[in-house]
């Protein structure tokens, strides 16, 4: 995807879909206003199959063990500072408790990251691996307003997504600028003409005031929370709006919240980098030789000159499409998301130097929420929007060419990619609400910080600057060295060894505990 934000999506929802196929509205910690919409009760169905803008596909599989996952409909204000006005119907999905009811906690809500992931798509993909957590809790996740079944933003059609993802998003020329610019504009006014209403709404502190609302609506005097990726800065606003509604919470693959867009990309460029050094270093040092290159330089230079290639003279790709520079890009930084991804990366590069695009081109669409029928999810539109509400900062073209010099320090093979990017808001309808997210929630119960030192899309850093930015007492550091993006899902044991203690028998890891 050309957009920098893109580069943050879920990669469980994009692991799903390849192995299937700030200040505005601030309040205080008070309950939600309407005394209606909290006593509303949910009408728990069996979920049916996931719309196009979920992702399409059947419907969830039975939960280990048995039962069913079960979906609701909570009703939310579509305008918080109108809280008696129009509402929005927002999309939940739980797997009730497994341990006995004297066991049982609460409901644990978690939120995969994106923005723009569906919740009711990524939980019950995944519902298996968190086990453990269901013995004490239901399991509960959602569809953001925005995003999936709940008020989803639409933009552009799949013909017109297919168009959009083979430009060229790192433009050589005035020429090739232009027409970047002109297909971002385009994408942007497609938004504004199909969901006006919405897109006004997005902003991540709305989404923080339905996650109250629906603590309230799930029966909970606190929020027992699992936030990845983005869901670590949902998580993070929240605690700042309801410090004192915060139960037992945990942030994995932890955005930075003091950065601007800008500086996040750039960390990204450095992220994405580093995750392709040791992806290279790990490839050479295979007892077998290494297919795509005879050393780590080498097959980082292999790489460089496939997409220098790619630019002039793309690779057939998935018919009738191409396999793009960008679309290659695109595909390799989705693989890198997670080592388990390491080995499709390793095959489509096989493919590609022998003329072959059709793996690199099928990890791209599962970064762009594409699926084998042509259908792509509304995570695209939801992305930018939501982040182009969140985000102040709107970057002109000339102001990313001066910064070309410094991201292509930090990733020659990321660094253009990650730079035009910054071009994603420019034009968009709905001004930005901050330079960064205010996280800050002294009163908060502990929240458990995990950073993961090769996370390319989340970078380690982001973690500690977390657990700063919320406060004294509040955030609590560990570190996983590990790859890619997310600690509790490699399954290591002292990882979630840390957030079961904790989650389970409320005990707080030691502050500064390492796992690897």
């Amino acid at each position: 995807m050309p957009k920098p934000s893109r580069m943050r999506t879920a990669a469980l929802t994009a692991t799903a879909v390849l192995l299937s196929a700030l200040a505005a509205g601030c309040g205080g910690d008070d309950d939600a206003e309407d005394e209606d919409l909290p006593s509303q009760e949910l009408s728990w169905e069996d979920c049916p199959a996931p719309s196009q803008e979920q992702g399409g596909g059947d419907g969830p599989s039975p939960l280990p063990g048995g039962g069913d996952w079960q979906c609701a409909t909570m009703k939310a204000p579509l305008d918080w500072d109108e809280p008696k006005g129009e509402t929005i119907d927002l999309a939940l999905i739980r797997a009730k408790a497994s341990g006995g009811a004297g066991e049982r906690i609460g409901s644990l809500v978690f939120n995969f990251g994106g923005p723009g992931g569906s919740g009711i798509a990524t939980l019950p993909a995944f519902g298996a691996d968190y086990a453990k957590l269901r013995t004490r809790y239901d399991l509960v996740s959602f569809d953001p307003r925005g995003v999936g079944r709940s008020a989803p933003v639409r933009c552009q059609n799949d013909q017109q997504l297919d168009a959009y993802f083979q430009q060229d998003a790192t433009p050589d020329d005035s020429a090739e600028r232009t027409e970047l610019l002109d297909s971002t504009r385009e994408f942007n006014e497609a938004c504004e003409k199909n969901s006006k209403k919405v897109l006004p709404h997005v902003r991540t502190t709305d989404a923080a005031r339905d996650l109250d609302l629906m603590r309230q609506v799930l029966g909970d005097d606190k929020l027992h929370y699992f936030g990845i990726s983005y869901g670590t800065e949902l998580g993070g606003v929240y605690a700042h709006l309801f410090p004192k509604k915060v139960g037992r919470a945990v942030f994995d693959a932890v955005v930075d919240p003091t950065q601007t867009p800008e500086q996040g990309s750039l960390g990204q460029a450095k992220g994405f980098q580093l995750a392709l050094d040791n992806y290279a270093e790990d490839c050479v040092s295979k007892v077998e030789d290494c297919p795509v290159g005879e050393s780590a330089q080498d097959v980082k230079d292999r790489i460089a000159k496939l997409l220098k290639d790619l630019d002039s003279k793309p690779l057939p790709g998935i018919f009738p499409r191409e396999l793009t520079q960008t679309a290659a890009t695109n595909g390799i930084a989705q693989a890198l998301y997670s080592k388990d991804f390491w080995e499709y990366l390793t095959e489509g590069l096989q493919g590609a130097y022998e003329g072959d695009g059709q793996v690199l081109m099928l990890l791209s669409d599962s970064m762009n929420g594409r699926n084998e029928n042509g259908e792509y999810s509304n995570i695209t539109a939801a992305n930018i929007s939501i982040n182009c509400a969140d985000d102040k900062p709107r970057y002109a073209p000339e102001y990313v060419a001066r910064k070309l010099p410094e991201f292509r320090s930090a990733s020659g093979l990321f660094g253009d990619y990650l730079a035009w990017g910054m071009l994603s808001c420019t034009d968009w309808p709905v001004p930005g609400a901050a330079d960064h997210p205010d996280v800050s929630a002294p009163g908060s119960a502990p929240i458990l910080v995990i950073g993961n030192t090769g996370d390319p899309a989340t970078p380690y850093e982001g973690a500690r600057r977390m657990v700063a930015a919320l406060g004294k007492g509040v955030g609590v550091e560990l570190t996983y060295r590990g790859q890619g993006h997310g600690a509790y899902d490699s399954k290591n044991k002292c990882v979630q060894d840390a957030v079961h203690g904790y989650l389970l028998d409320g005990k707080v890891p030691r502050a500064g505990t390492v796992c690897s």
